[in-house]
């Protein structure tokens, strides 16, 4: 191993810990995680579904963490890449391993809520592993439709309970409650204090409610080509669904 290999390897131990694993010049960034080579081996099942060639389309990762879907887009010719997340940590990260990858990409540490203040639509946002670490999921997605996606939106949302999904009645009356006992109902499963000790995982929905609430932000499901990931155009918004207040 050379001196470079080492410093190389003693900076990225010194920006740890690292969720995404990320290849640079060689060095593996978290090859211990607990899910394997992630989220790679996730980014295999589903990348089919984007074009090989961005054409130097723009692009809004949003959760960003340490870069890894930014980079793949810059990879796949992707125009402009802008990256936003809360946490510093996961930027400071994002911001050396785009150095040293040499990639044009413009990090900024910025909640989901604060879209608006970015002043611009992009032609692909990739809003994935963020939406059930929100306290107000809906007005996210209202805050997204609204303010940035031009086009096209890549999603993923952790889901749990039933993952059928069955057409319902778009109006009931007051009197029927047995509707809301079946198990395949859209439903939000709260959490009050903690999942898989994480103390921000707020809201786990079924396949169901996913769906339903893309749906009803004013996204249109186009694919869905493994489990928790789909591909939206952005579409108008539904009739009775009002537009969020002015930056969030």
């Amino acid at each position: 191993m050379t001196g470079q290999d080492r410093d190389l390897e003693q900076s990225i131990a010194s920006l740890g810990p690292w969720f995404q694993n990320i290849r640079i010049e060689g060095v593996e960034t978290a090859p211990g995680h607990f899910l394997g080579d992630y989220p790679s081996f996730k980014w295999e099942g589903f990348r089919h579904v984007l074009p090989d060639d961005l054409g130097g389309r723009s692009v809004l990762d949003i959760g960003c963490n340490a870069g890894f879907y930014s980079f793949e887009m810059k990879r796949r010719n992707a125009g402009r890449v802008v990256g936003i997340d809360s946490d510093p940590h996961y930027l400071r990260q994002a911001c050396f391993a785009a150095e040293r990858l040499d990639m044009d990409i413009e990090f900024r540490q910025m909640s989901v809520y604060d879209v608006a203040k970015l002043g611009e639509r992009f032609d692909l946002v990739i809003f994935m592993g963020v939406l059930y670490h929100l306290r107000h999921p809906l007005l996210a997605l209202d805050l997204l439709h609204e303010h940035v996606v031009g086009d096209r939106m890549l999603f993923q949302c952790l889901q749990r309970g039933d993952e059928r999904v069955f057409a319902f009645e778009e109006d009931y009356p007051f009197s029927e409650w047995a509707v809301f006992d079946r198990a395949e109902f859209p439903k939000l499963f709260f959490v009050e204090h903690r999942y898989a000790a994480d103390p921000t995982n707020w809201f786990l929905p079924n396949k169901a409610a996913a769906e339903a609430m893309l749906r009803s932000a004013g996204f249109t499901i186009e694919a869905n080509p493994e489990r928790e990931v789909y591909l939206c155009r952005r579409g108008p918004r539904p009739y009775g669904v009002e537009p969020p207040p002015s930056g969030g």
